[in-house]
């Protein structure tokens, strides 16, 4: 099959057909997965559509605030505290 890269807003684009997406199992809405393989890109079904906020924060050793408070010292302006 051949499609052709189009504008699309500030991006690039391509259409692909109702039966090749049919025939990846891929609908509307699903979250893919892009990498470049050896020059190529290759698009797929991730495995898993959603992730939670705890299971993203186990990346970074399960921690999900901030570690400590910062001070960023006394107003300078007309901010306020």
């Amino acid at each position: 099959m051949i499609v052709q890269l189009k504008a699309w807003g500030n991006s690039q684009g391509i259409r692909l057909s109702k039966e090749l997406l049919t025939l990846a199992g891929i609908k509307n809405n699903d979250i893919l997965e892009i990498e470049l393989q050896d020059g190529n890109i290759v698009l797929k079904k991730a495995k898993k559509e959603h992730r939670t906020l705890e299971e993203r924060a186990q990346e970074y050793g399960g921690k999900l605030g901030p570690y400590e408070e910062f001070d960023w010292g006394e107003p300078v302006g007309r901010e306020n505290w």
